[in-house]
């Protein structure tokens, strides 16, 4: 985080899903700790950070507070909720009960092709922790993850896990980008993929149970 607020990446453009665009920002920045909890931001100061203007980002907030994620405080802005260790450890047992049995079962289902297209993301989520862009690790992070998921067929499913990683917080991100840990965790994605090319459904379970545990460690208090 700058001294100036959060590193959000810049965004221009307009359209009818501009608003969407703005509100992923914000929720990545939301989980990956660069809005942290228990701050006060306003519309016009996030705005600056995206270099568009206050109404889209003012829009975007308000879609976060009807799920939760801030709440409004009259006449300042919006504040960041904190989320406690025992959430974040109901949070990774109900993603481990979804996630790890759904894509172990990719391995006799999914389309080789279809998991291919996947490598790319992958390869993101490896660069961005190299990088230590800690958004742009999340961003990718979340389109391998619910990609897998979709692969599945069942798109409830998906949204449940939607919803569970908006309401996670990656606290535990800075420090370990800087130590290698980060890059060690996104690696185990391209390690998962060339599990279920392979159709090896043990080393695929064994991949998501050591990458979701990776995971909690990532979601330290802050």
């Amino acid at each position: 985080m700058t001294a100036g607020g959060p590193a959000l990446p810049a965004l221009g453009g307009r359209g009818p899903s501009y608003r969407e665009r703005v509100a992923d920002a914000l929720r990545a920045a939301l989980i990956a700790g660069e809005l942290r909890p228990g701050e006060v931001y306003s519309a016009p100061g996030l705005a600056a950070r995206f270099g568009v203007s206050a109404t889209p980002v003012r829009e975007a907030l308000l879609d976060l507070a009807k799920e939760g994620l801030v709440d409004a405080v009259p006449n300042k802005g919006y504040r960041v909720t904190a989320v406690s260790e025992r959430q974040l450890d109901e949070y990774t047992h109900v993603r481990a009960l979804i996630e790890i049995p759904t894509t172990a079962a990719l391995v006799s289902t999914a389309d080789p092709a279809a998991l291919a297209a996947l490598r790319p993301v992958a390869e993101e989520i490896v660069a961005a922790a190299a990088a230590g862009d800690l958004i742009a690790y999340v961003d990718a992070d979340q389109r391998l993850h619910l990609g897998l998921l979709a692969l599945a067929g069942n798109a409830h499913l998906v949204e449940v896990v939607r919803d569970l990683r908006r309401r996670s917080r990656l606290y535990g991100l800075t420090a370990p980008a800087g130590q290698g840990r980060l890059r060690a965790s996104a690696e185990e994605h391209l390690a998962l993929l060339d599990a279920l090319l392979a159709r090896d459904t043990e080393a695929v379970h064994a991949v998501m149970t050591r990458h979701l545990g990776q995971v909690r460690g990532l979601w330290a208090a802050p």
